[in-house]
């Protein structure tokens, strides 16, 4: 079910599980600022997560109150995981959903990187 990106956050949510080691996932990529890691339900032959390690519940939550270092920090993390990953020249999509209208699923920031396939139109018309 979507969430509200504008509620608290809640430091029970998966991602804050998977960031305390709580939860099993298999990394890709982890620095001062993010970690990445394999979705376990993924809808592209690459599908991975990229998540701040800290507590923000949305790209707005984030945008509006982490230091610029952090925003800096975990901007480069996705650049980085993408590139790990051999997608720039063939292409991906990167997606953030943010509150209900955005199906945000898990209210902690997170970013999808998409590739390994023709990925075909944005959205469904």
């Amino acid at each position: 079910m979507p969430i509200d990106a504008t509620q608290p956050y809640d430091d029970q949510n998966i991602f804050a599980k998977i960031l305390r080691g709580e939860i099993p996932s298999k990394r890709v990529y982890e620095d001062d600022f993010a970690i990445a890691f394999h979705d376990i339900n993924p809808q592209a032959p690459t599908h991975l997560l990229v998540i701040p390690k800290g507590d923000y519940v949305s790209w707005d939550d984030f945008s509006a109150r982490a230091p610029d270092a952090e925003i800096a920090g975990f901007i480069r993390a996705v650049g980085a995981v993408a590139r790990a990953a051999g997608l720039v020249e063939p292409g991906y999509r990167l997606l953030a959903n943010i509150g209900q209208n955005g199906h945000q699923e898990v209210p902690h920031l997170h970013v999808h990187i998409f590739g390994g396939r023709p990925l075909g139109p944005m959205l469904a018309r």
